[in-house]
């Protein structure tokens, strides 16, 4: 595997990357620790605390596919400009809200803000990561959403305990606006653009490849299936996680808020350290074996199924420190899966990896709807906390046979007439 310089152009962009993925992630979870100020100020139910949760997911879902798109067809840099700035407004109306309904405006704000980033983040690494090291790039990116993760219920706990929940809203959105800024000063589109860029750093990137006039939807889609319900299944998991583990701790273990936020951040870095290791993982597969489906495919089968297991001590006794493990070990080895999951739609279909990565997260913005609703409703109607996880481990369980179906080692072919693309400079 290449390594490069930590001030080289590419190790730049993706460090750029890594800092958005954890602003994105610091935007959209730190609601979920606030939920403690801004729900009891405005009287809210669990569902409608859930239902704030999920309202961000619907834009999102919507602008998955369609974000994709644009950053194939236009580029990520515009894409992402345009998005950082969506999203840098919802999250300080956020800290604005007062009551319900403008908490939801909000967040659906939010949603349509966010709903292109992944999609364009990927279609920015088709051109600037080496296709040796996709696993990794995607890995480390999503790691570092993960610190987002648990950085926020520490950071939001202790700005609310001073400043008020509010204030914890202004604060993320005066960061993403700083993010956009260093974007636009620092990103090309096509890398032999770049003032840093160097022949031997271009000589391992993909070749350029000519522009498609037409995405063929209807057959993408259909390939890309199989890979989209697979992520549903760890989607449903993750913004399981994201939503209700630091109420879990607040209310089923009756903690006071810096205890289950420390629980609650030692789940999420138990996530970063899954994240890293999943995206070296899947590419030392690939090196050592040069085989996509055991590479990408079989690797996150068997994560799904660690996932699975790590779940059932929790489910067998109520015990603080048996359900901080269990739900560690369980979000470690689902994340595992996030370095060979999103590379798939780059081995898949390198010349709409946009579109084709926006397809896949479908699956998880769809989860993001019904995950956190259906189970605030599980745990006002039967006062369980610990219920609403059966369903991860039933989807995990599916994950674990649909995991086969989704052959990443068959590149997307069409019909259509294109222009030829180069080969790459860096091979397969």
């Amino acid at each position: 595997m290449r390594r490069y310089r930590i001030t080289s152009a590419t190790s730049i962009v993706l460090l750029m990357l890594c800092v958005m993925y954890f602003i994105t992630y610091l935007d959209r979870v730190n609601v979920s620790t606030a939920a403690a100020g801004f729900g009891k100020e405005f009287g809210l139910s669990n569902m409608q605390i859930g239902l704030v949760f999920s309202a961000f997911a619907y834009p999102y879902l919507v602008f998955q596919i369609i974000g994709g798109w644009v950053s194939d067809r236009y580029g990520a840099r515009r894409t992402l400009l345009a998005c950082g700035a969506l999203w840098a407004v919802a999250t300080l109306l956020t800290g604005l809200a007062g009551g319900l309904v403008s908490l939801l405006a909000a967040r659906l704000l939010l949603g349509l803000g966010e709903g292109a980033t992944f999609p364009a983040a990927t279609s920015a690494m088709s051109r600037w990561v080496a296709e040796d090291r996709r696993g990794f790039a995607q890995g480390i990116t999503h790691a570092a959403s993960r610190i987002g993760n648990a950085v926020a219920p520490g950071a939001i706990v202790l700005v609310l305990a001073t400043y008020g929940w509010r204030a914890s809203f202004f604060i993320c959105g005066a960061i993403s606006l700083l993010w956009v800024s260093i974007w636009w000063l620092t990103f090309t589109d096509h890398p032999k653009d770049h003032p840093r860029i160097t022949g031997t750093e271009l000589d391992t990137l993909p070749a350029p490849r000519a522009k498609s006039a037409h995405i063929p939807w209807g057959t993408l889609f259909k390939r890309m299936m199989p890979v989209t319900i697979v992520y549903f299944c760890y989607g449903w998991t993750l913004w399981l996680f994201l939503s209700w583990i630091p109420q879990y701790f607040l209310h089923s273990y009756h903690l006071d808020l810096k205890k289950s936020a420390v629980f609650a951040s030692a789940v999420f870095f138990a996530g970063v350290i899954g994240d890293t290791l999943g995206g070296i993982a899947t590419d030392k597969l690939y090196e050592r074996t040069r085989n996509l489906k055991r590479a990408r495919s079989w690797m996150v089968s068997i994560c799904m199924l660690l996932t699975l297991v790590s779940l059932i001590p929790m489910m067998l006794t109520h015990d603080l420190y048996v359900s901080m493990v269990s739900l560690a070990t369980g979000f470690f080895f689902s994340e595992m899966t996030i370095g060979p999951m999103w590379a798939i739609p780059m081995d898949i279909a390198p010349q709409y990896s946009g579109t084709a990565s926006g397809m896949m997260n479908t699956g998880s913005a769809l989860a993001a709807i019904i995950s956190p609703v259906l189970s605030g409703f599980l745990i006002d109607r039967y006062g369980s906390w610990e219920l609403p996880f059966v369903g991860s481990m039933l989807l995990m369980a599916l994950g674990v046979i649909l995991a086969f179906r989704m052959q990443p080692d068959s590149k997307f072919e069409t019909n259509t007439k294109m222009a030829n693309p180069a080969p790459s400079r860096a091979g397969t």
